[in-house]
């Protein structure tokens, strides 16, 4: 259940990396990512600590080359299935950068950002899809500009640029789950 740009069932971990969304903007795009910290890690918590400017440079290499980033995404669903949520889906969460789908540039201001905690390569868990396809159908049924055709990945709206959530990634696993459940 979504209320005020909540998610009921996702554990709030409020991100500083967030705007405003531009006036009269529907919320019309859903957005599939992945990350893991260091990467190919999971369950490490940097993720959480990386979207609240939290992260610790020192612990690993690959965190100077990002420290003075300031991203966030809407929320992550960890491998265990486990759902966090950075930012209200009502606010402007700072996770596709550069980016254009239909013709539409600044995807932020109309996009939610989901983020799976994964690589490109590494097959996600059965409980990502499981919950990553009922937020979806909690998302569409609270913002009904968000339609079948209007979920896409990082690397479809960044390509070049960005390449999650990677051919790992089951589209149509996922895009039937979503639809089964709509139609029982």
């Amino acid at each position: 259940m979504i209320d005020r740009g909540r998610l009921h069932s996702a554990r709030w971990v409020p991100s500083p990396n967030f705007g405003p969304r531009p006036d009269d903007t529907d919320i019309s795009l859903l957005v599939i990512h992945n990350i893991s910290l260091p990467p190919g890690q999971f369950g490490t918590g940097c993720v959480a600590q990386f979207f609240c400017n939290e992260l610790d440079s020192a612990q690993d290499p690959y965190f100077e080359t990002i420290a003075d980033l300031q991203v966030s995404s809407h929320l992550l669903i960890e491998r265990d299935g486990a759902v966090v949520q950075f930012v209200r889906f009502t606010d402007r969460a700072w996770h596709a950068g550069e980016s254009v789908f239909a013709g539409r540039d600044n995807c932020n201001d109309y996009s939610i950002g989901i983020e799976l905690e994964g690589t490109d390569h590494e097959p996600y868990t059965d409980e990502q899809y499981r919950q990553l396809a009922i937020i979806t159908r909690d998302l569409m049924q609270s913002y009904p500009a968000m339609t079948h055709d209007r979920i896409t990945g990082h690397e479809h709206i960044a390509p070049g640029r960005k390449t999650d959530p990677g051919p790992a990634f089951d589209w149509n696993r996922y895009l039937d789950s979503v639809k089964e459940k709509e139609v029982e």
